[in-house]
């Protein structure tokens, strides 16, 4: 059962624009009851079709137009409905008033997205996720157009089509799809030492989540809070979900790519469905404007993060998604996110990328949307009514009365008139600048190997190990030697043993480059130039690895229960009841989608059956108490299928509990015989409980023990 959403003006706003169909009759688009969906209009019944058919010309000129561009980068997305709910003022900072109110409710819509791959691509690719949230708030809408890593690959914002166009499928033959394992990326990357940072972050688990409800946000660029007073701070922003922060194993990855490439999609839906609603807490890092200057980085390098242990982030509020759109192409592919959407309290930096980014957003709706009009569509809409003098162009909605559309005006008195401040008119904040014209970059940005060893060094071993392998997978897919080589020669800046060990992988030398300036003449060879290297303010940083989040809680977690005929329907049930009361779905595995009928007569009606799902889709297993239904699932049809489950499972280090008299299928199975405990597979035949199984589910995953788990 769905829980309450509460009282959201832009849900109200959406619902009064939205209609059903059900319980009415056929219309065409100017409400024309139609009589016959089913034949054209034709000359005789054998004749041919008669251009004067003006429903079947309606019907398929909507059709063919139907579908708009898609989005450059960020095509395949998935979005939902909310509530930002403020817990602490930050009027002490900005003058923005939804910050401003404790207890202040916001509605909102947030998409998340994959960045390389078209509409189509699977959910699970490697690669950043955005974090989009549209703010609709009484001063105007706000846009947060953030993703799941804080830094990005480039420090201006006129290296971002070369980036793009580098990652995407190559030009000749259109391959690969969604994937950055290729020449063209590795080529780019290797002759740009500023992308080294990011490369840490995208080749770590944080490019392949668990969930899109279980992965930070982060604002990338420093923005500006202005308070009342015009006082200025530099501003991180910082979501943190309730759920932690998890991953899946590569190998984990690509094969849910194959069983369902909208794991994260049907994920989002189905915790929003149940009730289990995804949360965020918002949190802000602060830096007076008098303190810009006093970091070993510069604050509007897009490349770098302010550590938490130097800066912490402090928390002010609650996100929660709380319904799934109506309409997937009218809400989540239409909506359009801006940076430059701002309310007065906020405002940019001078972060190059971010500044590209001011004209990027609205040159690629009108393109995508194909109108200047986009901010009428429904989601985009303001839940304040729009007051000003543009008219007219492709598909206007609004209709505005009156015989004035220019300012000033004496005809329309005045109206609409400028707003002063105090009554909440937007001022950007004033800000000395003074410079020479100039096409260059400042040497703050140069030092592009300190944040990535930080990053690195603050990762556990497992993490270590998976970025590795990352670079190793990836790099391998490189068919052109001197690239491999180039870009080990970047990561021996990082680590030497990163790039040791990557290099025997590769069959390549470690070649350690000169540091590349990237204030360098057009002509310049970026490889046999130096730079600088700063001290850094911390070497290690507990919030940057996944090692350290919440591992408390089984809310929302998938648990996949197999069983056959026999199984025993009471120990089942009430292990059933114990897990969802947890917050857990329970999914029941059946040797096919026919009901299970339990040794005393009780019916289980399975979800799924062992040929069309896959452990990958699970995160933890129960093979159910029963020893008819281990009978059964131990046949020469099934065994080799429910095998694979618990094998596979047990690879990707997940939690498995087989339940009473299923000691046969723990002993056919690639389960246990190890040199350490591993308390992610229970026993109940050992005399091991529940709780330890709901313990083990919460901790995630048990990747200290994955190289043993697979040796």
């Amino acid at each position: 059962m769905k829980k309450e959403q509460g009282n959201n003006p832009k849900l109200n706003q959406l619902e009064s624009l939205s209609t059903s169909n059900e319980n009415e009759m056929l219309t065409t688009n100017q409400g024309l009851k139609v009589n016959d969906n089913q034949n054209s209009l034709k000359d005789g019944e054998r004749g041919p079709t008669l251009l004067e058919d003006f429903i079947l010309r309606e019907k398929i000129t909507h059709f063919d137009h139907e579908r708009i561009p898609e989005r450059i980068v960020h095509a395949r997305g998935s979005g939902a409905h909310g509530i930002f709910k403020l817990t602490k003022s930050l009027s002490r900072y900005t003058k923005a008033k939804f910050l401003n109110e404790v207890g202040a409710e916001t509605p909102v819509f947030a998409r998340f997205s994959t960045v390389a791959g078209s509409r189509g691509s699977t959910d699970l690719a490697r690669d950043v996720r955005g974090f989009a949230i549209k703010f609709y708030t009484e001063e105007g809408n706000y846009d947060l157009v953030a993703n799941n890593m804080p830094v990005f690959f480039i420090q201006d914002a006129i290296k971002f089509p070369d980036l793009v166009h580098a990652v995407k499928p190559e030009p000749d033959n259109e391959m690969p799809q969604a994937a950055s394992a290729h020449n063209t990326f590795w080529d780019f990357i290797s002759l740009m030492p500023e992308s080294m940072h990011m490369i840490m972050w995208l080749m770590s688990d944080r490019a392949i989540p668990r969930s899109l409800r279980m992965m930070e946000g982060f604002g990338v660029h420093s923005f500006k809070f202005i308070n009342e007073e015009g006082k200025s701070h530099f501003v991180k922003f910082h979501f943190k979900p309730r759920l932690g922060v998890h991953s899946v194993a590569w190998d984990e990855a690509q094969k849910i790519s194959g069983a369902d490439p909208d794991f994260h999609r049907r994920d989002l839906w189905e915790a929003i469905e149940t009730g289990s609603f995804p949360e965020w807490d918002f949190g802000v890092q602060l830096v007076p404007e008098e303190d810009e200057h006093k970091f070993d980085f510069d604050l509007l390098d897009p490349t770098k993060i302010i550590p938490e242990e130097v800066i912490p982030v402090e928390i002010f509020g609650t996100l929660t998604l709380n319904k799934n759109p109506d309409n997937f192409f009218a809400e989540t592919e239409q909506v359009a996110f801006h940076p430059g959407h701002l309310v007065p309290g906020i405002d940019f930096s001078n972060d190059p990328l971010l500044q590209g980014r001011l004209f990027s957003y609205t040159d690629t709706q009108l393109s995508r949307l194909g109108s200047p009009n986009f901010h009428e569509i429904p989601i985009n809409r303001s839940v304040n009514t729009v007051h000003n003098n543009q008219r007219d162009g492709h598909m206007r909605q609004q209709i505005v009365k009156g015989k004035v559309s220019y300012e000033p005006n004496s005809i329309g008195n005045g109206c609409p008139f400028q707003a002063m401040m105090k009554d909440g008119g937007f001022t950007s904040h004033q800000e000395k600048i003074s410079g020479t014209k100039i096409r260059a970059r400042s040497q703050s940005f140069v030092d592009h190997y300190s944040q990535a060893k930080l990053f690195y060094n603050s990762q556990s071993a497992p993490e270590k190990r998976h970025l590795q392998n990352a670079l190793i997978f990836e790099l391998s897919k490189v068919t052109v030697p001197v690239i491999r080589e180039r870009l080990v020669g970047q990561l021996a800046f990082i680590d030497m043993d990163l790039a040791t060990t990557v290099a025997a992988k590769l069959g390549v030398k470690v070649t350690k480059l000169k540091e590349p300036n990237q204030s360098i003449p057009a002509d310049a060879d970026p490889t046999e130039l130096q730079s600088e290297e700063r001290e850094p303010q911390t070497k290690f940083s507990d919030a940057l690895s996944m090692e350290n989040t919440v591992k408390d809680t089984i809310k929302s977690r998938v648990i996949g229960f197999i069983m056959a005929d026999g199984v025993d329907a009471d120990m089942t049930t009430k292990l059933k009841v114990k897990l969802e009361k947890e917050g857990a779905q329970v999914q029941i595995i059946g040797p096919s989608v026919a009901s299970v009928k339990a040794a005393d007569g009780t019916l289980f009606i399975p979800r799924h059956s062992l040929t069309s799902t896959k452990s990958v889709c699970f995160d933890a297993l129960l093979l159910c108490p029963g020893e008819k239904s281990e009978k059964e699932l131990l046949n020469p049809e099934n065994k080799h299928l429910v095998l694979n489950f618990i094998n596979e499972a047990y690879k990707h280090c997940k939690a498995i509990y087989f339940g009473l008299d299923t000691d046969n299928l723990y002993a056919s199975s690639n389960v246990g015989n190890k040199k350490h405990e591993d308390p992610a597979i229970i026993k109940e035949s050992d005399g091991q409980s529940e709780d330890a199984f709901i313990n083990a589910i919460a901790k995630h995953r048990v990747w200290n023990l994955e190289v043993e788990r697979n040796s």
